[in-house]
């Protein structure tokens, strides 16, 4: 069974309680805190229920329960010593629509009362379904014991401080991100606050070319454990997702289910949109004050023409920022577990993708056998690639690793040396090479392996 906690309002509206004993007594107080107008019906009451009634706290029936009884009210509580009775409660009530609670009586409930702590508007509620009220009684005495006692006014204040900053700070990522600091931090009604103090700093330096932005995020390798805080934030409050095609579902799952999420991307090759018009969607959504998030896999300014992309927005007067992600070459250097600049073996590392790892025309470091090498979308046929490493003067026993899905669920490693590298299987996309002296010092790099890592 599958519950949904909410807390209702019920200030004002009618509800009605059907027994007037101990059980009932219970219910009584939880409920009349909630500003209900509570009627009980009972042919005896204790007297504290008949208290109440007399100081018009709230209205006491005094006769037996009748069906006509249920009409008119937002929610039943059926609370007498006759299951008979508790039973026809809940069926008169589940006739008229209406949602009642049988105390102790699991089958004949619609909802449950939870074991809350309070501290002023906070509340904290704890349900088992049911099952065990007397673990859900404990549970509440040991939370109660840790949340500070003046929680209820430091709250009162940080609403106050809340609403201002609604008021006064356009919706988007920072508003949120500064909510988020200020739930971190005292809150006091002096003027010189620190929290106040903050959200005026926030509000001074906003202007209004910060309402329509473009983020430009890396989402990493895949994992999103691995995001970045920044990122994480950032995708999260988006009003569009525009993103390359091999971001994975569980990175984009998080953003807003309002978010307008687009696939911009190519696989293969195969382009489902051009770059010009990746810049125009940017621009457009961004005029509109919607706030943008163009998200890469890896880093964003790693082989994902971000380039271009910042200068359409700067020529459109578009503001934009960078949210750095972690690279896949980070995250293949961690499956293997080799450092890419291992002090006895790399003293510096080549970033390129298959293509340029393949040109003529690819400027070479001096001394390369001393760097690692890292390309980015190898391609499936490695025989190219290593003829021109070796022809370039590159030994045929350099370790080699290719890393496919790094840091996924599905990752693989292949451990081979560049003289063997055309005969490696070909690897799921996105894959990518690792080569260099750096890779043997891996304790798991045996040539051609093949191995499944789970992160």
């Amino acid at each position: 069974m599958s519950l949904l906690p909410i807390f209702l309002k019920l200030d004002g509206r009618p509800g009605l309680l059907v027994g007037a004993g101990t059980v009932a007594l219970d219910k009584i107080g939880s409920l009349l805190k909630t500003g209900l107008r509570l009627r009980v019906v009972a042919p005896q009451a204790r007297p504290e229920v008949q208290q109440l009634a007399a100081e018009g706290k709230l209205e006491w029936i005094q006769r037996p329960f009748e069906p006509a009884d249920l009409d008119g009210n937002f929610v039943v509580i059926a609370a007498t010593d006759s299951a008979a009775v508790n039973t026809a409660v809940y069926q008169g009530a589940l006739q008229r629509n209406i949602l009642c609670n049988s105390v102790d009586d699991i089958p004949n409930c619609d909802f449950f009362f939870g074991s809350v702590v309070t501290r002023g508007a906070l509340q904290v509620a704890i349900s088992t379904a049911g099952e065990s009220p007397a673990l859900a009684q404990r549970l509440r005495r040991e939370i109660d014991e840790q949340l500070p006692a003046d929680l209820g006014s430091w709250l009162q204040s940080l609403g106050g401080l809340r609403r201002e900053v609604l008021a006064t700070h356009p919706r988007g990522e920072e508003r949120k991100a500064l909510l988020h600091q200020l739930a971190q931090r005292p809150v006091c009604d002096s003027a010189t606050c620190p929290s106040r103090q903050l959200a005026h700093q926030a509000l001074a330096s906003l202007s209004p070319d910060a309402r329509g932005k473009v983020y430009l995020v890396g989402a990493g390798p895949g994992d999103p454990d691995l995001l970045t805080v920044r990122a994480m934030r950032v995708l999260q409050s988006a009003d569009v997702v525009l993103h390359d095609d091999l971001v994975p579902p569980a990175i984009l799952a998080l953003a807003p289910p309002s978010a307008h999420v687009v696939n911009v991307g190519k696989r293969c090759g195969v382009k489902n949109i051009t770059q010009e018009e990746i810049h125009a969607l940017m621009v457009d959504h961004a005029r509109n004050n919607r706030g943008v998030v163009r998200l890469k896999s890896g880093d964003p300014l790693i082989f994902g023409r971000a380039s271009e992309e910042i200068a359409a927005l700067a020529e459109a007067g578009i503001p934009y920022e960078v949210v750095p992600g972690i690279t896949a070459a980070f995250a293949a250097a961690a499956a293997v577990g080799c450092s890419l600049t291992s002090r006895n073996a790399a003293s510096n590392v080549i970033f390129s993708t298959g293509h340029h790892a393949q040109s003529h025309n690819y400027a070479l470091l001096p001394h390369t056998e001393d760097a690692t090498r890292v390309v980015y979308m190898p391609g499936r046929d490695l025989n190219m690639l290593a003829l021109q490493w070796m022809q370039e003067g590159l030994p045929a026993d350099l370790p080699c690793a290719i890393v496919s899905r790094a840091a996924q669920p599905d990752q693989q490693i292949q451990h081979t040396t560049l003289g063997s590298l055309g005969e490696a299987a070909p690897a799921l996309a996105p894959s990518l090479l690792l080569a260099g002296w750096a890779v043997r010092q891996s304790p798991a790099a045996r040539p051609m392996q093949l191995a499944s890592a789970a992160v």
